[in-house]
């Protein structure tokens, strides 16, 4: 089963790194220039902080995933797993995947919090639509935070495993009596 667990690790973590990278070239690489007025105006993923924090993000998320996939890769090789009999190593990977998760989580709802601004604007600070003469930018970003959505569920999904995997090492303990207030239960972290 172990086998089978790493090798659905490896998928998932395929699937995330390619959608992190997909959606970190589709908002990183994007520009767009406009004459407007006799004004030439490009726009670009600096232009709103939220978006160019989400390229950074997830770049960084997809370097992770791909180390960790040639991890997976090599134990599934080698037929062993370090995590089964280490618990600080299964305790870096559950706390590396869970902070690469909501960190992606945060920066592609901030970059949709920016991309909903453009979109509609705000009348009463006076920010006008920029999605109406940005056209195909604005498209490129909705399509860079569809991918960046798609692989904060599946770095979901490994987290889950993650977590499964790192409090698989732990026992378990009947309660003694069940009166007793910590139910005999010993919880070594390490």
């Amino acid at each position: 089963m172990g086998s089978k667990v790493l090798r659905a690790e490896s998928v998932l973590r395929i699937l995330s790194l390619v959608f992190a990278a997909m959606a970190a070239l589709l908002v990183g690489l994007d520009t767009q220039t406009k004459t407007v007025f006799f004004v030439t105006r490009t726009a670009t993923v600096k232009d709103m902080d939220a978006l160019w924090v989400m390229t950074v993000v997830f770049s960084v998320v997809a370097g992770y995933h791909l180390l960790h996939l040639f991890r997976c890769m090599a134990f599934t090789w080698l037929g062993k797993n370090p995590c089964h009999c280490n618990k600080f190593v299964a305790w870096l990977y559950f706390v590396l995947d869970q902070g690469s998760t909501y960190a992606t989580f945060g920066a592609t709802m901030a970059a949709l919090q920016a991309a909903l601004v453009g979109l509609f604007g705000i009348g009463s600070l006076q920010w006008s639509k920029l999605c109406n003469i940005y056209t195909r930018f604005c498209d490129q970003i909705a399509g860079g935070i569809i991918c960046g959505l798609v692989a904060t569920l599946v770095m979901a999904v490994i987290s889950a495993i993650s977590a499964h995997r790192l409090f698989q090492l732990y026992p378990r303990t009947r309660r003694s009596s069940p009166k007793s207030a910590g139910g005999g239960r010993q919880w070594l972290l390490f």
